[in-house]
């Protein structure tokens, strides 16, 4: 890509109930770059929302539905599970989409190597069912904010050097939580940056998918997501490595007041 995007997940709350058309004009209004498209229950979209992405001009990612576990016991829920994130990919590539992100799954009390391979075996099926219809969308296991999931940083990149389409989604904020405060200056978040450019080279900073959003933790990890400015993430330091590592790609604000934060972020990153 040729800048760092700030979007939105979803349709903007000032939109209310009147859909894409009505999403984008605040987006316009605000000055943002698009909008991640979040397929919660299930990858469904009507033609008349369709027309809308496809008019809008506007950076478009998407979020699989929520029921995914790629390491799931049952060999239907794990079925189920691939269909879904192939789905997403189907439809956002026709929209005009770069690229996708899920939560890939739960240990399930299964030791972290058995858990990747389980993962990884999902993975290649979906990049081998995209490949066939040569959707070039990127596939992103995103990184997740409680150590029950699979999903920390290490074991993502780990995954993506196994596939020419596959990157991280990197959720800071789950970061965040998952390590109970950790992951919150601005030496952690370069060091991020320069562990990414090492391991999977300057196409995955080109190309970059991320979440932000304020974030309520514990012990066992995230609870819920907050407004930036009523949580302790450090969103001004990571935005100053955004800016320093030359980062494009599309942030996505997940903060409950979507496109308020995604200005908030997008206005400090220009004024940096």
């Amino acid at each position: 890509m040729d800048k760092l995007n700030f979007i939105t997940a979803g349709v903007p709350l000032k939109a209310g109930n009147k859909g894409y058309e009505a999403g984008f004009k605040v987006l316009n209004e605000m000055g943002l770059d698009g909008l991640e498209l979040e397929f919660v229950r299930g990858v469904r979209i009507s033609d008349k929302s369709r027309d809308a992405v496809n008019s809008a001009n506007k950076v478009i990612t998407a979020h699989a539905p929520f029921y995914v576990n790629l390491n799931a016991r049952e060999d239907d829920k794990v079925e189920a599970s691939i269909q879904r994130i192939i789905e997403t990919a189907e439809t956002a590539y026709s929209l005009g989409g770069f690229s996708i992100t899920f939560h890939a799954g739960y240990y399930l009390g299964m030791d972290a190597e058995t858990t990747y391979k389980k993962i990884r075996e999902g993975i290649e099926i979906i990049t081998t069912e995209l490949k066939k219809v040569n959707n070039k969308i990127w596939i992103r296991p995103e990184t997740t904010g409680k150590a029950t999931q699979w999903g920390d940083l290490e074991e993502i990149i780990r995954l993506s050097k196994e596939f020419e389409t596959v990157l991280p989604c990197v959720d800071f904020s789950h970061l965040h939580a998952r390590y109970n405060g950790i992951s919150n200056t601005y030496d952690e978040f370069a060091k991020i940056f320069e562990t990414i450019g090492n391991e999977l080279g300057q196409v995955a900073l080109d190309n970059f998918h991320a979440h932000i959003a304020g974030i309520e933790y514990g012990e066992k990890g995230e609870k819920k997501h907050l407004n930036l400015e009523e949580s302790d993430f450090n969103y001004k330091d990571l935005l100053k490595a955004f800016k320093n590592f030359g980062i494009k790609g599309a942030i996505v604000c997940e903060s409950p007041n979507i496109e308020d934060d995604a200005k908030l972020m997008k206005e400090y990153y220009l004024s940096i």
